[in-house]
């Protein structure tokens, strides 16, 4: 068994479980690897032509990187809340592909370089180090990761730093101030300020959750739309509110599903992306469809649109930590060596799957079982019963169709075979409690339905 992976640890997270010791080994390994990242990109500026990265273009990269290294010497822990979080990844990895190819510096490039500048000067605020940048907008915004954005129409943004305060001046307008407080939320009486609304701790103890609308690279380049989702939006005040009210109602409900789920959103969640209405759900979005999703390269960073209800934005949760937790572990230790061709059937998709990707969601699916089984079984209005039992059949139905395919296959390693082997036993489990005939049989139905549709569609690949 891998040395990396504890085999205590690698048994829990085959359960869906985890507990705070067990997640901080997933989250300190990624935090790790994006300080690789941010590290290899330097070093890839370093060494691009200067046709990719012209000489002022990598005197300004110096410089952001010392005021970055000055604002770690001043408080390490603040600098390190900007640098991991979430929506810095998907950028790290697109400006080092940027610095890593051939083609001249462009647009793109210069954007992604100046995006390192708003970082530096985020991590400097937190910190209280003194500096002054400029800055130019993105569609009318400048953001601030993790702090807020500023409205602006057009030219170059001057930003200063001093005494706990951010000092800002556009091209368009007076100058303004922004204050940050000791909790890293921002005020300001100037309208041209937004800021980043913070959803509060899933528990006592545990980090705010950004509820981030505002971050440009938040979705760009992650292919939500081959995946089902929408794109990203930024959400107005009524919005605001009604993320909030139904945030309010999450921590009660997923308790219901047992402490690990807490305990989970607590050590993984850092910010929730808010995403349009799905795609085909109507000119109004009032379909009850909903959309969510991750990104390997943003860890802790939950894309969702606005679940109908606590219950619904519990089960998101849910549902989507468990990518991240095992999207963590693959990348610590490998699950499998099977190839990438889509070729099996998965009940949740109408195409097919890899064989990684199976494995993906039939994890998510057996915590979703789970959680819908615990949930139906402290329910005591007949409505949320029925609701949470139906939720319940049809996802251990699902993994009931998959789950064979997964313990049959030889490219499983010790520790995808330990993984899988936990799977099977908590999918054993659930028939402790069985869901009443009725929502069974329609399951039944509805995992059947899908696989002679899928059939129709695909032939004669492999199931």
């Amino acid at each position: 068994m891998s040395s990396a992976v504890p085999d205590h640890v690698l048994r829990e997270l085959g359960r869906t479980e985890g507990d705070a010791a067990s997640l901080g080994l997933l989250v300190r390994d990624q935090d790790t690897r994006r300080l690789v990242l941010l590290r290899a990109v330097l070093d890839a500026a370093e060494a691009a032509p200067a046709t990719v990265c012209p000489p002022a273009l990598l005197d300004r990269l110096r410089e952001d990187w010392a005021l970055l290294e000055a604002a770690e010497l001043a408080d390490r822990g603040a600098v390190r809340s900007v640098l991991f979080h979430p929506l810095a990844g998907p950028w790290a990895q697109r400006l080092l592909g940027g610095l890593t190819s051939d083609a001249p510096a462009g647009p793109d490039l210069l954007a992604d370089l100046a995006h390192l500048t708003a970082l530096a000067a985020v991590a400097a605020v937190r910190a209280g180090v003194g500096f002054r940048v400029r800055l130019g907008p993105r569609d009318g915004l400048l953001s601030l990761p993790t702090l807020g954005a500023v409205r602006v129409d057009a030219g170059p943004v001057e930003l200063r730093c001093g005494a706990g305060e951010l000092a800002v001046r556009t091209a368009d307008g007076a100058p303004f101030t922004v204050r940050v407080q000791q909790d890293g939320t921002t005020s300001s009486a100037d309208p041209r300020w937004v800021p980043l609304v913070m959803l509060p701790a899933v528990v006592p103890g545990a980090g705010p959750v950004a509820l981030d609308d505002l971050d440009p690279y938040r979705t760009r380049g992650g292919g939500l739309q081959e995946h089902g989702l929408s794109g990203s939006t930024q959400i107005d005040d009524w919005e605001r509110k009604a993320w909030i009210e139904s945030w309010s109602g999450v921590e009660p409900l997923l308790s219901l599903g047992g402490e690990h789920r807490l305990t989970e959103a607590s050590v993984l969640l850092r910010c929730m992306v808010p995403l349009g209405p799905p795609p085909g759900s109507g000119p109004t979005g009032r379909s009850a469809a909903h959309c969510s999703g991750t990104r390997r390269e943003a860890f802790g960073a939950v894309l969702s649109s606005k679940p109908a209800t606590a219950a619904y934005f519990a089960s998101t949760l849910v549902h989507e930590l468990q990518h991240t937790k095992l999207a963590a572990l693959s990348a610590l230790v490998p699950l499998h060596h099977e190839d990438a061709t889509p070729r099996h059937f998965a009940p949740w998709r109408p195409d097919p799957r890899p064989f990684d990707g199976l494995l993906q969601g039939a994890y998510s699916h057996l915590a979703l079982a789970d959680y819908w089984q615990r949930f139906a079984l402290s329910a005591r209005r007949v409505t949320h019963r029925d609701l949470a039992w139906a939720e319940h059949a049809r996802c251990r139905e699902q993994i009931g169709a998959v789950l064979p395919v997964l313990a049959g296959s030889a490219a499983l390693t010790p520790e995808g075979r330990t993984l899988v082997n936990e799977m099977i036993e908590v999918y054993h489990r659930l028939d402790d409690s069985p869901p009443p005939s009725g929502h069974l049989a329609r399951a039944q139905a509805y995992v059947g339905t899908a696989k002679v549709i899928w059939q129709q569609r695909n032939g004669s690949r492999r199931q």
